[in-house]
């Protein structure tokens, strides 16, 4: 992040996992217009093999810092009357297979999201909720999900791996720019909204979670494998 320096931006160091580091960085910062929650993590696994541990880890850092992180900054949210920008995702609101307890996370943090816009309109402090669709970031980078030996899901463990990886998404992801200038655009806007839709399919899910479960969960299951999970399974009877 040393490039940012040319910019005139001023980086400070923050673990958001840490009171301690969030105190500090509270203590450094002089005044706040805009506090917006990023960071995360990814975790891809069927439910039937989620590690309690590793999930729990998750909620950590989605959920949980997040609280932290704006509870350690609404001192001078309140001064300045600001704006609290939470980056949840599309699929708090989609069950997309093999992601559950991320999507869970951005479920559970929508929620808290939506509940302080509530809770904070009486101080003019505004809350957004960012459900962003997809956006080339390093996130996932590094990581590599397999299914554990004995899953359910071994009859087509290929296929399952490759929705866990999320290479079939990539083409429709757009550039962090892109992403981001487009959110800066909302937020800076006259009337700030409750919900921002942006990143690749955004707008599309956006309308694709108003229709019958029927659609889209045939839509999610072609996508995901799951179709050719059933046909395996059906073929062992």
């Amino acid at each position: 992040m040393s490039h940012l320096a040319s910019l005139g931006i001023q980086t400070l160091t923050l673990d958001v996992l840490s009171s301690s580091s969030i105190a500090e960085c509270v203590f450094q910062v002089p005044s706040l217009d805009i506090l917006v929650n990023n960071a995360g993590a990814m975790y891809a696994s069927p439910i039937s093999d989620i590690s309690i541990p590793k999930a729990k880890e998750l909620f950590d850092l989605n959920v949980w810092s997040y609280l932290a992180v704006t509870q350690g900054f609404l001192p001078l949210l309140l001064k300045s009357e600001g704006i609290i920008a939470n980056h949840t995702s599309v699929v708090s609101v989609l069950a997309l297979p093999w992601q559950a307890t991320y999507n869970a996370s951005k479920a559970a943090m929508a929620m808290y999201s939506d509940t302080l816009r509530l809770e904070l309109a009486p101080f003019g402090v505004r809350v957004v909720d960012l459900k962003s669709g997809l956006a080339n970031t390093n996130m996932g980078s590094g990581n590599t999900w397999v299914l554990p030996k004995g899953s359910l899901y071994e009859v087509a463990k290929e296929r399952v791996e490759r929705a866990m990886s999320g290479k079939d998404f990539a083409k429709d992801a757009v550039p962090m720019e892109t992403w981001a200038s487009d959110v800066v655009g909302d937020l800076l806007r006259g009337s700030t909204p409750k919900v921002v839709w942006r990143g690749g399919s955004a707008y599309f899910i956006s309308w694709l979670v108003m229709l019958p479960s029927w659609i889209t969960d045939g839509m999610v299951m072609k996508i995901t494998g799951l179709d050719v999970i059933a046909k395996a399974v059906a073929g062992q009877k």
